[in-house]
């Protein structure tokens, strides 16, 4: 065997497990469990971390102001130091009908706690806050929707969640949100990002019993009130930068049941228009998620090439160079790769002939990732809306993963 060639028979192989053996990552039917109304509906707090969330508080607050919901609910919207006036059109939004508390409207408090203590991030220095208004209120709530400002609710969403998570015995259920694919690169980037995401916490290995794959989707989480307790959240992760994921990982240790899923109408109106705004995101975690370990990244770094590079580059150069055992190899693990794409690309609504491209937009994954490891290297750690938020050896998010 010619070198080219058995590197092509492992990237083949590499699929034959991602397909077989990673949890059916790839699959999309991964919706709400079983939902049962209960016969009293628990008191709940919806909680919204807001930073500079102006644009789009008009379409994500007033979903959830508008929720049906038959139990009581009341929203906290935490100012987390913003400069646009998200406080004040989050107040104005409440006070129009039909939206206002007099209509039917569930009811709303705006709090600013001003700039967070040393070692915490911003969105938990927020959450920690909504919470504590949340349990100062008479009923107190059974369950906290934490959802980020950016979020649009179906009118039923959180009658939704809360009978899954009562009739299952939920104690931290999460949707991934369906993103924004509007212009180009949000097409190529978005549906990516979910593929690689499941491909990293399989969901059906987060919802199995007793499993050690713990993930939650941070822009939607149901989470019960006990297991916030039991869990110590938010201060056991008040420096996570990837908060969600460290959220499951505490639920999960304490006991606690946890559950992730695709949303079918809870969406995000955060928009990605260009490549810029793409890298931002994703530079901003990637490193962290490696646990900002140079090792991890060159582990992380040759295992993409390997799966995503090696098909494409391994069928051209076999048919060129007359290498037709690593041209079949090649072509069969690109076509696996494709294979594997379609379900995320048919839950976004794209054409089939995008799962074409994901080795290109995977090559993009990896350049941002290692981007993210020079940005911490120089000292910038994770950006967000203004605050830098540097590493520390033994935050919650160190043992993050799987």
């Amino acid at each position: 065997m010619t070198y080219l060639t058995s590197i092509a028979v492992l990237s083949l192989a590499a699929w034959g497990w991602l397909l077989l053996g990673r949890g059916f990552y790839w699959r999309t039917d991964v919706r709400l469990p079983e939902r049962r109304e209960p016969a009293r509906w628990p008191p709940v707090a919806v909680v919204v971390p807001a930073r500079d969330e102006a644009a789009v508080l008009r379409d994500s607050l007033a979903s959830l102001l508008g929720q049906d919901y038959p139990g009581y609910a009341e929203i906290f919207l935490v100012d987390d130091g913003s400069t646009d006036g998200t406080g004040d059109l989050a107040r104005a939004l409440a006070a129009r009908p039909p939206l206002s508390v007099r209509r039917g409207g569930l009811p709303l408090t705006v709090l600013s706690p001003g700039e967070p203590e040393p070692g915490w991030t911003g969105k938990m220095w927020a959450v920690r806050h909504g919470m504590a208004a949340a349990r100062s209120r008479t009923p107190r709530p059974e369950y906290l929707l934490l959802t980020d400002a950016d979020i649009v609710h179906h009118r039923d969403s959180l009658r939704e969640m809360v009978s899954a998570a009562r009739h299952s015995g939920l104690d931290l259920l999460s949707l991934m949100a369906r993103l924004r694919t509007v212009t180009p690169w949000e097409r190529l980037a978005v549906p990516a990002f979910v593929h690689f995401f499941a491909q990293l916490y399989p969901f059906r290995r987060v919802n199995r019993p007793g499993t050690r794959t713990a993930a939650a989707a941070g822009g939607c989480m149901l989470l019960r009130d006990e297991a916030a307790e039991r869990a110590g959240y938010p201060e056991t992760v008040h420096d996570a930068v990837i908060d969600d994921v460290a959220l499951a990982r505490a639920v999960r240790d304490g006991g606690g049941r946890i559950w992730l899923g695709l949303a079918d109408r809870v969406r995000s109106v955060r928009a990605y228009p260009r490549l810029r705004d793409i890298w931002q995101m994703v530079a901003r975690s990637a490193y962290t998620q490696l646990r900002h370990n140079p090792a991890l990244l060159a582990l992380t770094v040759l295992g993409l090439l390997l799966v995503y590079a090696v098909p494409p580059v391994a069928l051209v150069a076999g048919l060129a160079g007359g290498a037709p055992v690593a041209a079949v190899a090649g072509g069969l693990a690109w076509a696996v790769m494709a294979g594997t794409y379609l379900p995320v690309l048919r839950y976004y609504g794209l054409p089939r002939k995008a799962s074409l491209l994901l080795p290109f937009t995977a090559g993009l994954y990896l350049v941002m990732t290692v981007g993210s490891a020079v940005r911490h290297a120089r000292g910038r750690g994770a950006a967000w809306k203004g605050r830098v938020y540097a590493p520390r050896p033994g935050t919650a998010e160190e043992g993050a993963g799987p």
